[in-house]
Parts: C-alpha cells; structure tokens; sequence
C-alpha cells in the first residue's frame, strides 16, 4: 500500500475507529460492470459522518438553528474495488480538533479487508453570518471523548 499523507502509522490509526455504519453497496451507485462509481465513496461518508454526529451528541436538537457544519475539504483514498451487492462498514472517527473545525477520519470495510481511507475538515459555522464560529468546550469535549 502507497504511503496515505494523513497516516502515520496504519495500524495505529485504525485502533482509533468504534463508530461504523453498515452499507450495502446500491445498484444505482455502479456503472455497467457493476463497480462502485468513484463518487458513491462521499454518500457513504456523508450517511456515517451524519450518523457519527448524531451518535456522540453534537448535532442534538438542542442546537440552534443558526448552527451549522459545512464540509471544508473531503478525500479519499481508494485502495481495492467495490461492486454491487458489496456488504461494507464505514467506520467514523474524529482525528483533530480545533477552534472553529475538526477533521474527521473514514475507515471502510469489506469483511476484514481495507477498501477505502478518507478525511475531512468540517467547520462549524453560524448560518446567518456564513462565517466560522468558535465550537464551545462541551462540543469540543463530545468529538474528543468518543
């Protein structure tokens, strides 16, 4: 495997992963061969990043409505194929985190094989000044702790 810029140590960054949603690869997301569509990967981040947020709590209905996350930057590294039918886990981690942002790690799964590897800057903004704003010390604390 080539050398990932936000991996350090392989095995080390995957002990870091708990948090997995399971997908089942769609008909709709693969060409004529049934091989996943090289933009299918991002739907299956956005559904964990989504179901990760919820889980540890930060995006709680308690929020305010001028509260938001936007995805800053988004990569992905594909390693092996992906087909119809494929039964995956797309694992979620929060690798670092800032002032007005965090950056987010994707691990996917086949059986016991890595498929994918992928990271995002999400920042947390205030939607009526469409401008970053500082994330409080209890959101902090919710993406450090899981």
């Amino acid at each position: 495997m080539s050398r990932i810029s936000y991996i350090e140590d392989f095995s080390e960054w995957e002990k870091g992963f708990s948090f997995y949603i399971p997908v089942s690869v769609r008909f709709s997301e693969t060409d004529m061969y049934g091989h996943v569509n090289n933009v299918s990967p991002f739907i299956y981040f956005e559904e964990a990043r989504i179901a990760y947020l919820n889980h540890i709590g930060f995006l709680s209905k308690n929020m305010r409505q001028k509260d938001g996350i936007i995805v800053a930057d988004l990569q992905c590294n594909y390693l092996k194929e992906l087909y119809f039918g494929d039964d995956i886990h797309v694992y979620v981690k929060t690798a670092s985190v800032g002032n007005t942002s965090f950056d987010i790690h994707y691990k996917v799964m086949k059986e016991e094989e890595v498929i994918l590897t992928a990271r995002g800057r999400l920042v947390y903004i205030d939607t009526e000044k469409k401008a970053p704003k500082r994330l409080s010390e209890d959101l902090k604390r919710k993406l450090i702790e899981e």
